[in-house]
């Protein structure tokens, strides 16, 4: 057996090659990658792998544990979904876009130095945004340019960061850095950005609702979970993310019930669930901690699922205002079924993933004795129920008959969404 080799490898050559692969094989192709990645994945022990020296600097490419593991294994799972769900785009460029910026976002998990932390960071980045050009129309062009200059931006912060800390201890090695110096602080703001705090978040809601049918099924899983893997690693029990947490919570409830637009439902959704998991690393027990990675992990399968849904009904339709919608039941069953486990699990229904993880955030925040988060995280739970678990489910499927009867979702994206709910529901379950 050959020595595994980094994850990001398998991916980005695999994207390198995309171009090339013809006819009834680029289907095969495109999912042998993640499988050959998970493959890889399971034969990497966990240690310090693929050590390079760089100046008087050593470049660590490999630094495998649990919490990197974790990542690795969803991230692969996820992109094994979304290339499924994606077999019917011709468009190279998607593909290629879409591969990179998994294979980047894998780059940063293992990533054990900061260096090479912040390349992975900004190759996120750049290739995420051709996933939201991809779709050519003026408002995906407008948004993509106006995403390239927040995360820019971040990223000058991160960089400064990392430069100013690096100046300060001399060391280049990404673990726990805490608030101690100027360059944690812009390091902390740079991972803020990506997670989508309150005040930065608006690069998320403008971008990922114009991207491709495609494309958001990448985008909701890797660069705000990226983002939460660095606070895990860098500021596990940092006070000020319980509060950043606990008000990502509960601002997007407010934005997503008065939203037309059901894949921009899911953007505000999508930073709520990512508060859950902010607020937990700032409460920093063993139990909170766990909880807000399990929930990274849960969040990715049912975020997907709900925007697969919701793209299978755009594919069919065209449309995705909730009042364009309704009656859809009768022509996309098995659509809405799928959109239905997401949004139990979203819900954090008893016997779904949600339930769960957003438990354990929850218990840690009361065992904790902090009464007033453990109230905003409830109250921000009943609003996700109303906005995801109801809202979403109801506009496009129960409300008043659209009259469209639109053709059951194909079956390579029917299967994709299989895969997602019953993952969803066998976390629940077991």
């Amino acid at each position: 057996m050959t020595d595994p080799v980094p994850p990001v490898i398998i991916f980005v050559v695999g994207a390198l090659l995309v171009p090339f692969i013809k006819g009834r094989w680029k289907s095969a192709f495109l999912l042998a990658i993640p499988v050959v990645g998970f493959i890889n994945l399971i034969n990497i022990g966990e240690g310090t792998h693929w050590v390079v020296g760089f100046l008087d600097y050593r470049l660590v490419f490999g630094r495998v544990d649990r919490l990197s593991l974790l990542f690795g294994y969803i991230f692969h799972i996820i992109s094994f979904i979304a290339i499924l769900y994606s077999l019917h785009v011709k468009d190279n460029l998607q593909h290629m876009a879409g591969l990179v910026y998994a294979g980047s976002a894998l780059g940063a998990i293992f990533a054990g130095d900061l260096f090479s932390f912040f390349v992975f960071w900004e190759m996120l980045t750049v290739s995420s945004i051709f996933l939201i050009w991809a779709r050519r129309t003026n408002a995906a062009l407008g948004a993509g340019f106006r995403y390239l200059l927040v995360h820019a931006a971040g990223g000058l912060c991160l960089l400064a960061g990392i430069v100013l800390h690096v100046n300060q201890t001399g060391s280049i090695q990404f673990g726990y850095l805490g608030l101690n110096g100027l360059g944690t602080y812009f390091i902390f703001f740079g991972f803020g950005l990506n997670c989508a705090w309150p005040i930065l978040h608006t690069w998320l809601t403008d971008a990922y609702p114009e991207a491709t049918i495609t494309g958001t099924i990448f985008l909701s899983a890797f660069t705000t979970k990226v983002a939460v893997y660095a606070l895990a690693r860098a500021f596990p029990g940092t006070e000020a993310l319980i509060w950043i947490g606990a008000i990502m919570t509960g601002f997007p409830i407010f934005y997503a019930v008065i939203e037309n637009d059901l894949r921009r439902v899911l953007a505000y959704s999508l930073i709520n669930q990512v508060g859950f998991m902010v607020c937990g690393i700032g409460i920093g027990t063993a139990l909170a901690i766990n909880g807000a990675v399990c929930h990274a992990f849960n969040d990715i399968l049912f975020k997907a699922l709900l925007f697969m849904s919701m793209g299978a009904i755009m594919y069919r339709t065209g449309k995705i205002n909730g009042t364009d919608l309704g009656g859809l039941y009768k022509t996309m069953p098995l659509t809405c079924v799928f959109c239905m486990v997401g949004a139990a699990s979203i819900s954090a229904f008893p016997l779904f993933s949600g339930f769960v993880s957003k438990s354990m955030v929850m218990d840690a925040a009361a065992g904790g004795h902090m009464r007033i988060i453990w109230f905003i995280l409830l109250f921000a739970s009943a609003g996700v129920f109303h906005h995801a678990g109801i809202k979403i489910p109801y506009f496009a499927f129960f409300s008043h008959d659209s009259g469209m009867r639109p053709k059951e979702a194909p079956i390579h994206m029917l299967l994709a969404m299989g895969i997602a709910a019953f993952l969803s529901v066998f976390i629940g379950v077991f």
